[in-house]
């Protein structure tokens, strides 16, 4: 209870950026998508919500809500760029920040304080360098630990602070909805629901034995939080745990059911993993394909298990390759998606005969000049026409730095 924590969370993040860069959009309805008029709404601004567009909506649903909704093509590049240097901003007043999505951030702020006052000057000062820097507004709230000052920062928006007390925890966490505490989603909410428990008051009294049995070890973890009480440290990037996997994944402009086109694909997002797993010296043995049909809601997966560890592009793309032929596609495809799990966090052993060594080679020759030049400077020529033909999401996953730093488009 002794600590001062910051959560930190972009208003609108994507469409505010947008609309900094471009002034005719200021004061307008934006919703910004992923791709030109093919996926949902990823966010939107303050003026589109205020006529009932949501986040994760159908463009078409949206344009029902708001027929005036400016459509938006986000620009990844900038989402990024623009949130590690807010990050680089956060580590002026503490070491300890853990990014928590390209647009939240916690702040342990405890040992700051003999240098700035208090944990309310500094959400001031920061709020106010991003405003002058970025011309971006965020909501902050401050607590003394993480459940609670994400809450707070939920409470006033846009633009707000809110500090949260110890003395204050019991009396607001009382007849708060559970739903409102991160980490309860809608499907616990409705198993909860279930057992009568709608209020965190409800849930902190219900008996223990009764939600172990339910839950087990996370049916204690539950109460404590609708009691407010959290002892998760702030953990910095370079202090994580190491991934667990490697994945990239991309909805199609159009949806594709040719094989050559969906070869092509395979192949682009095969080396978009394998280059992020080379580059921090990951390889992994599980290869993940995912795909989703042009109907929206069916989804097919399957995994195999190499014999060996693999980064290279085309040992995934041939793993995916096989994959895929074992699956019941008989519709169209709109989304596809590679990860490789399994992971190994090891210096990669060099290959000692021919053609494995060739193929080495050549990647490493590829990735030294991707990494000088840019991504897909050098690349396979049978995916030279795909660059502008997939949407590429940002991850929540996403660090600014590290193996979870995606080079996005």
């Amino acid at each position: 209870m002794n600590r001062q924590i910051l959560h930190l969370d972009m208003n609108a993040y994507f469409a505010s950026v947008e609309q900094q860069n471009d002034p005719t959009l200021r004061g307008q309805p934006v919703g910004v998508i992923g791709s030109s008029g093919r996926t949902v709404v990823t966010t939107c601004s303050y003026e589109a919500r205020a006529r009932g567009v949501k986040t994760g909506m159908n463009v078409w649903q949206a344009k029902q809500c708001c027929p005036e909704l400016i459509l938006v093509v986000g620009d990844n590049r900038r989402y990024t760029d623009t949130s590690k240097r807010i990050v680089a901003m956060m580590r002026d007043y503490t070491p300890l920040v853990e990014v928590f999505s390209i647009d939240e951030a916690f702040l342990d702020v405890t040992s700051s304080l003999a240098l700035f006052g208090s944990a309310e000057r500094i959400a001031y000062l920061l709020k106010a360098r991003i405003r002058q820097q970025f011309g971006l507004t965020c909501s902050v709230g401050i607590a003394p630990n993480k459940l609670l000052a994400k809450l707070a920062s939920d409470m006033q928006k846009p633009d707000g602070l809110t500090i949260i007390h110890p003395e204050r925890v019991a009396s607001l966490l009382e007849t708060l909805p559970i739903d409102e505490l991160c980490g309860i989603g809608p499907r616990l909410t409705r198993q909860l629901n279930r057992l009568g428990i709608h209020s965190c008051g409800q849930l902190s009294r219900y008996p223990l034995k009764f939600l172990q049995k339910r839950y087990g070890i996370v049916g204690a973890k539950l109460q404590q939080m609708a009691r407010g009480i959290d002892a998760s440290p702030v953990v910095p990037v370079k202090e994580e745990a190491p991934v667990k996997s490697v994945g990239h994944s991309m909805t199609l402009r159009e949806d594709v059911s040719s094989r050559r086109d969906i070869e092509r694909f395979l192949l682009q997002l095969a080396e978009m993993v394998g280059r992020r797993a080379r580059r921090y010296g990951v390889s992994g043995r599980t290869v993940h394909l995912q795909l989703r049909l042009a109907d929206f809601d069916t989804n097919l997966g399957r995994q195999k298990t190499l014999p060996c560890p693999v980064n290279q592009s085309e040992d995934l793309y041939r793993a995916a390759l096989e994959i895929f032929d074992t699956l019941p596609v008989d519709q169209p495809i709109r989304l596809l998606g590679i990860c490789l799990s399994n992971l190994q966090h090891q210096a990669e052993q060099l290959p000692l005969f021919g053609p494995a060594q060739r193929q080495w080679r050549m990647t490493t020759a590829m990735d030294l000049v991707n990494n000088r030049f840019g991504d897909a400077t050098l690349n396979f020529a049978s995916v030279l026409n795909n660059r502008e033909k997939g949407s590429h999401v940002i991850s929540p996953a996403w660090r600014p730095e590290g193996v979870r730093c995606v080079d996005v488009r």
